[in-house]
């Protein structure tokens, strides 16, 4: 995994955070932020692509946040949680960083979550950018426009998870592990890659700590609510990125949801061709572009 670093906020009675910032961890504020949240039990690694680029880390300061239910993020008392306390625990890093005003960028369910920093916070949101999501529940709606049914497919993986006694040896298995990377990476999924994120997802979802933590976070995916109705309310840009090949999300919701951006000072899709859901990490060159754009436009 890459080197992940923890800070203690005061949300849900105090949140060991975990993030990684570029320019060797400090961050720089003479240059713009943006804000990485990554996808479903994915760690900050999900980002190397980004921070690998130097035009972006010579332009920004990149600060990735792993939600709570992923990496190296840790709550000391509340075992519940959704996706309005991860937006609320992003911030409150953004306060113990001293950043002030951040773009955001999220995938898949980082989309979500985004979103929700830009309606928590709209004075230190300076554009969003959803990759590879919904802003929707999973209503018929969505799922008669092609996205996926997740609570079908997925709720068997909590009721495997739920144990009323404490599961020391608990290790999360292959077949999660590999679900998660087939939808995210698609074609773009390697045996290299595959077999990376099977070894990190092994070491953050091990012990009773680490089911509750896997737990959590499906349930919190299953049970998130929908903000297409609270869309308009955005006030700064969005540039949302979706690939032709998106297997949750596909391709129809995402154009009907970025009208919706009205109150937005500038709101577009861009589609990617043949690019899967982990879009950052499948189409890096599109999706640096896309930050960049914007960066240069409202930030600097």
């Amino acid at each position: 995994m890459a080197a992940t670093t923890t800070l203690t906020v005061p949300h849900l009675g105090g949140i060991d955070a975990g993030y990684r910032l570029s320019n060797n961890n400090e961050y720089n504020p003479s240059k713009p932020t943006v804000v990485l949240i990554n996808s479903m039990c994915m760690t900050v690694s999900l980002y190397e692509p980004q921070f690998s680029d130097e035009s972006l880390t010579s332009t920004a300061n990149l600060l990735a946040i792993e939600p709570l239910g992923h990496g190296a993020t840790h709550c000391h008392s509340a075992e519940h949680f959704t996706y309005w306390d991860s937006a609320i625990m992003a911030l409150q890093v953004m306060d113990k960083l001293g950043v002030e005003k951040a773009f955001v960028l999220g995938t898949s369910q980082g989309g979500w979550i985004v979103a929700r920093m830009a309606l928590l916070a709209p004075e230190r949101i300076l554009g969003l950018l959803p990759l590879g999501t919904s802003l929707d529940y999973e209503s018929a709606d969505s799922r008669s426009k092609g996205c996926w049914d997740p609570v079908s497919l997925l709720t068997p993986f909590v009721e495997k998870w739920s144990s009323e006694t404490p599961t020391p040896e608990f290790v999360v298995d292959d077949v999660w592990c590999g679900l998660v990377g087939g939808i995210g990476f698609g074609k773009a999924g390697t045996p290299e890659t595959m077999a990376f994120w099977t070894k990190t997802l092994k070491e953050v979802y091990q012990g009773d700590e680490g089911r509750k933590k896997v737990r959590m976070a499906l349930m919190c995916l299953l049970t998130r609510d929908g903000l297409v109705m609270r869309l308009r309310d955005v006030k700064c840009p969005a540039y949302w990125l979706q690939g032709t090949e998106d297997v949750p999300f596909a391709t129809t919701v995402p154009g009907e949801q970025i009208a919706k951006f009205t109150g937005s000072k500038e709101a577009k899709l861009v589609m990617i061709q043949e690019g899967a859901h982990y879009l950052n990490a499948t189409n890096p060159r599109e999706v640096n572009a896309a930050i960049l754009e914007m960066v240069r436009k409202y930030g600097l």
